[in-house]
C-alpha cells in the first residue's frame, strides 16, 4: 500500500486478529513489523472499546523478535528500564530514549554511507567501531540516571578507555549537542529533586 500522510488504522478484535483497514485484510504481528521497518505509520485500536493499544502491540512485536533470538535489548538495560517504572524520573525516560534512538539512527546513516564508500574489511572495522561507540555512549547516558550506583560501574574499563581514545572521530558539533542535551536533562533532574 502506498504511504500516505495519515497513519493506517489497524483494529484488534477479541479473537486477537488484527485487521488493516487500509488494505481490508487481516494481518499478523510480523506484517506490522514489516510496516514499521518500511516506515509506514499505523495506529492500533481495540475494536470493541476503541482504545488506542498501539504501544502494547509494538511491545508485542519486540517481544516476538526477542523470542526469535534477535536480541537487541541487553538484560542489564531491561533491568534498568524496569527500575524506572514508578520512579520520580519515569517522566524523563521516554524523551531520553527517543533522543538516544534518534542519535543512533543518525549514526546508522553515517555508517551506511561509509560502507557504500568502502567495501571489504574496512567496512566491518567501521561497523565494529561504531557499535562500540554507540554502546558506550548509551551506557554512559544510562549511568547518568543511576547517580547512586554501587560505584563498580563508575570507573571505565580498559576497553572503554581504549575505545574512547580511538573514537575521536565524533564531530565537535555532535559533542556540543550531546553536552547541551545532558545539561538540559540535568536541569530537569534538579528541578524534580527540588520539588520532592
Amino acid at each position: 500500500m502506498a504511504k500516505t500522510n495519515e497513519p493506517t488504522i489497524i483494529k484488534k478484535y477479541a479473537n486477537r486478529r488484527l485487521y488493516n483497514t487500509g488494505t481490508s485484510t487481516y494481518v499478523t504481528l510480523e506484517d506490522l513489523a514489516v510496516m514499521v521497518k518500511g516506515e509506514e505509520d499505523f495506529i492500533v485500536y481495540d475494536a470493541k472499546s476503541g482504545d488506542d493499544i498501539t504501544r502494547s502491540v509494538l511491545t508485542q512485536i519486540i517481544f516476538e523478535q526477542e523470542g526469535k533470538g534477535q536480541n537487541l535489548l541487553p538484560i542489564k538495560f531491561l533491568r534498568q528500564l524496569i527500575r524506572f517504572y514508578g520512579d520520580s524520573m519515569q517522566g524523563l525516560v521516554p524523551s531520553f530514549l527517543e533522543f538516544s534512538m534518534s542519535s543512533l539512527t543518525k549514526e546508522q546513516d553515517k555508517l551506511r554511507s561509509q560502507m557504500t564508500d568502502a567495501f571489504g574489511a574496512t567496512a566491518f572495522e567501521a561497523i565494529e567501531d561504531q557499535v562500540k561507540r554507540n554502546t558506550e555512549m548509551f551506557e554512559r547516558a544510562m549511568k547518568m540516571f543511576m547517580p547512586f550506583s554501587t560505584g563498580t560501574d563508575s570507573a571505565p574499563s580498559a576497553t572503554q578507555q581504549r575505545s574512547a581514545a580511538s573514537s575521536g572521530q565524533a564531530s565537535a558539533s555532535d559533542l556540543d549537542d550531546m553536552k547541551r542535551q545532558l545539561s538540559e536533562m540535568q536541569a530537569k533532574i534538579n528541578a524534580l529533586s527540588d520539588k520532592s
